[in-house]
This record gives structure tokens, sequence and C-alpha cells, in this order.
């Protein structure tokens, strides 16, 4: 597998000197076969700037750099893929952080792209492709014009035209997993949050955050139409990219659910949150609530800490969540923050692993961890050497039969069960 550039243009190379090489935490190797699948359609491959490309020597097996005028790629993966290895580069000198995208390492070889990647979803759903030659605007201007007062389609406008989210657009199409974003606060500082950053953190916000307070009437409003139009397998999720914990309005929220529920009975009513709070969590799942998917990055409280910042809360509260969620019938799962050389060792495996078994986990999402790995690893905990992505993978199968890996949200007929009916909790 030859290694793969770029030149300061961007223009992307291979090289037949030098094979490719993979970044696991900060140890650097030749992947084998197996790691290596072709790269999927909606993949983007990225310059890496400030960084110079390493390779494996064929014959001397040593590592060997480019020259100082090229620079490492990665490749961003779309939803279904999850990444083993990270791109293998250094620094030569301090630069700024790379944007808040999860790169995984790069090959080329016999006139195809590969990737250090791992197929763990069915990635048909939320190809960004699928709304390539529909008229999004004019699914806008439907539905605003068929809503006018709703400030939650007005908002949605720009992350369905702008930033291209799915979620959004399936709002718009009545297809599948809609947004509802509700909360423009937080209870988390997120080293990596995608809708709000510190001002010196060197990371520019790539979303804008949500500004508004949605009333409970608009809520409601947005959440019956979608759940009447998108067929019976479809999902709302309170929870975006584009605000901060949906529940801080918890009693907004459980309002929200109880009256949409006396309307429609069909679909599923979702939540992606962080479970900090944990008395808030408690009211929204006895209002109704169909699915919960918490967003963690490890069980351990001191690797959780340096990223989530969380403010009044610990994971053993997410912890006590996830378990009342589930214990009332709701299906939980983990939207588990996965890098390749600290998800992968046996503390973090121990830790995830007692934890899903406490809870009553069904699924967990393994999605990428958008951030600089540099400026990651400079602040989280280390570790024992990590036992590969795929290993760890196999030792989760292993050790919880009942749950089962993917990537993203799945109705409750995913799961072999139909939504539970609306009942007083």
């Amino acid at each position: 597998m030859h290694i793969v550039y770029a030149d300061a243009d961007g223009k992307l190379y291979d090289s037949e000197r030098l094979q490719a090489a993979g970044r696991t935490a900060g140890d650097i190797t030749e992947l084998t076969g197996e790691e290596w699948i072709a790269l999927p359609e909606g993949a983007t491959i990225v310059s890496l700037p400030g960084t110079r490309a390493l390779g494996v020597h064929p014959v001397t097996g040593k590592l060997t750099a480019l020259p100082e005028n090229y620079t490492a790629v990665g490749a961003l993966l779309p939803q279904g893929f999850t990444r083993l290895y990270l791109p293998a580069y250094f620094r030569p000198s301090a630069s700024e952080p790379l944007p808040l995208f999860g790169y995984s390492a790069v090959g080329f070889e016999n006139g195809q792209f590969y990737v250090a990647a791992y197929q763990s979803d069915d990635p048909v759903p939320w190809d960004p492709l699928q709304y390539q030659n529909l008229d999004v605007a004019a699914k806008v201007g439907d539905l605003q014009q068929r809503f006018p007062q709703n400030r939650l389609y007005q908002h949605l406008e720009t992350c369905a035209l702008y930033y291209e989210c799915v979620t959004s657009r399936n709002t718009f199409f009545a297809r599948g997993e809609g947004a509802i974003p509700v909360s423009p606060t937080c209870n988390a500082g997120c080293v990596g949050c995608i809708s709000e950053q510190e001002a010196d953190s060197g990371f520019p916000s790539p979303q804008t955050r949500l500004t508004i307070r949605p009333t409970v009437d608009e809520m409601v409003e947005l959440m019956v139409e979608h759940l009447a139009s998108a067929g019976p397998n479809a999902i709302i999720s309170f929870g975006q990219g584009c605000e901060g914990e949906p529940s801080m309005r918890g009693r907004e929220i459980a309002d929200a659910i109880r009256r949409t529920r006396q309307i429609i009975q069909v679909g599923y009513i979702n939540i992606n949150t962080n479970a900090g709070n944990t008395r808030n969590i408690k009211q929204i799942v006895d209002s109704g609530l169909d699915l919960m998917r918490i967003s963690t990055i490890s069980a351990l409280a001191d690797h959780y800490d340096v990223y989530y910042r969380p403010r009044g809360y610990s994971v053993s509260d997410v912890e006590e969540s996830a378990r009342y969620a589930a214990q009332h019938e709701v299906i939980v799962s983990l939207n588990y923050l996965v890098f390749p050389g600290i998800t992968d060792t046996v503390e973090e495996m121990d830790a995830i692993t007692q934890f899903i078994l406490r809870t009553g986990v069904k699924l967990i999402q393994l999605r990428n961890l958008n951030i600089d790995p540099d400026y990651y690893l400079a602040r989280v905990p280390r570790r024992s050497k990590p036992v590969g992505m795929l290993e760890f993978m196999n030792q989760i199968k292993t050790r919880c039969p009942d749950v089962r890996l993917g990537s993203y949200t799945h109705p409750g007929t995913w799961y072999g069960v139909g939504r539970p009916a609306p009942t007083t909790r």
C-alpha cells in the first residue's frame, strides 16, 4: 500500500518508494491488509497543514519523512464507518490546531484509494449524496410557508442549506431521523464542541449555535409533523450539533412529548444528550421517551472530565441516567467518541464494558472523535499499550453479547421491538 500525500496546492500524490503507515495514539506502524478498505463513497481526502507525511521504507522498514514541501493527508469518513488508524505524520514546528474533523489513514494501490477503517453500520440512510439532485430550498420553503410562525423551521433552514446537515434535511423531506434543536445553553464545555468554542481555543466552530428558545407549541408542531409524515419508523431527535445540551430544558421537553403523544402514537422520540442532568433526564423519560443516545468519551472520570469539562455533574450521574432510562423501557445507546490508541486500551475497555453491563445499554454507536490528534493527546490521561481498534470491537462483542455495534440511532424495530405504547410513568 503506497503512501499518499499532498503539495501546497492540495494536489494528491502517491509514491511506490514508501509504504503507507497509520498512527495509533503516538505510535506509527505499517498496516496489514485487513485494516484497509476501499475509500467509501462520500468520504473526503484532505491535506493536514503544518504536517509532514511519514511512510515506511519497503526495504529497511524505517519510518521516512517526505520533503517539507509536502503534507500528510487524512480521510474524513461518512456515517457508518469507524476509523482504525490516524494518519502518520509529525509536525516539524508549532502550528495552529487542525480543524475539528476525524482524520483517518489513507493509502493508494492499483489505481484505488484505501482507508484504514471498518464498516460498522449501513451508510445509505446517512449518505449526503441522497440530496444531491433534490431541490432542498424548495422543501425548506414549503414547510416554512405552512408553519410561518415556527422559528424551528427558520433555524433549520441554515442547517439544511448551508451546513448540508442530513438530519435537518430529513426534517424538511419527512425522512428517517429529523432534528429538533431546543437548547442554546449547555452544562459541559467539550473540548471538541462543534457549535461553541472559547475565543482562545484555536478551533473555529464549524457551526453556529442555536440562539432561540423554542416554545413547547413550536416543538409539538414540528414533532407531530415529522412523525406523521415520515412513516412508522420515523425518529424525531432532541439534541443536535447546532445546540447545547437539550436536557437543560427538561420540563419543556417533557411537556412537548406528552402533548405530542396525545396527538400521534407512531414513530419514535429520541434525545441525544450527555445525560449529566439526571433530574431532568428522569422527567423526560417519564413523559414517554422511546430512545436515548448518550454521548461519552470514556467511563473513567479523569478522561471524561478532561474532554467534557462538566459543569455540576459527573460521569456517575451519566451512569445513573442511563440506568434509569433502560429500567423504564427506553432503548439506550452510547454515542461513543472513539480514538485509536486511547479507546482500545485495557483500562478504557474494562471501564466501558462495566458501564454497559451495569446500565443496560443496547447499542454502541462508534463515532470518530473530531479533533486535532496532537491537541487531544496532550490532554488525555495516558493508559497502557492499545490492543487495536479491531480487537477492541471483538472484545466488546465477547464481553457484552447483548450489545450491538453501529454508527447511528435506529428505530425500535431494528432491535426487534415495536415502539412502546405511551404510558403514564
